[in-house]
């Protein structure tokens, strides 16, 4: 069975991108397990915590997490133009030492979205910048940018416009179908 862990870019219990996350959850075929991969506890990255070999144990505990999953969906809003601190935080986290690097050779799929019209087009971009640079394979096609997040949600985090439901559909087959070719 594979396993798909997934990230959400934000913290607010009721936010958009944990509605769209758990939602698309829903569409993985029944021999793919999703999680959700709590981030907010998590402290900021200081080098230190590895080179005077004094890791906290919230720290370990996720990069050992991080190794049991076969891919990574993430979904995330825009934080002034960029990827919100605590998602970037996660990142590197698992990449350090460089040598460790959790995230080596994981695929993954990226949901980006947004109230307003631009569907956070600038995070998703940032982020692929980021996770190029942890080899991380990122499904090209279809991108996924969702404009206009809280007109198509239900109260319950449903997603109630079938043709977004399609999109999403077609993007979580497409990579299911990327992170097996890994």
């Amino acid at each position: 069975m594979a396993k798909v862990g997934i990230l959400i870019g934000s913290l607010r219990k009721e936010s958009f991108s944990r509605k769209i996350a758990l939602f698309t959850a829903t569409l993985f075929p029944d021999d793919v397990e999703t999680e959700l991969i709590e981030i907010g506890h998590l402290p900021f990255y200081n080098q230190d915590f590895d080179e005077e070999d004094n890791v906290p144990s919230d720290v370990q505990s996720f990069r050992e997490k991080v190794k049991t999953f076969d891919g990574f969906l993430i979904v995330t809003p825009e934080y002034n133009r960029s990827v919100p601190a605590v998602l970037k935080n996660a990142f590197d986290i698992g990449s350090r030492p460089k040598v460790d690097n959790v995230w080596n050779n994981k695929p993954a799929g990226i949901i980006s979205q947004s109230p307003g019209g631009l569907g956070a087009f600038g995070a998703n971009h940032h982020l692929r910048q980021t996770l190029t640079s942890l080899n991380m394979p990122v499904v090209q096609q279809p991108e996924m940018y969702l404009a206009n997040v809280g007109t198509f949600l239900d109260d319950a985090g449903n997603v109630t416009n079938e043709s977004t439901v399609q999109y999403l559909q077609g993007f979580v087959d497409t990579f299911i179908t990327f992170m097996r070719k890994f």
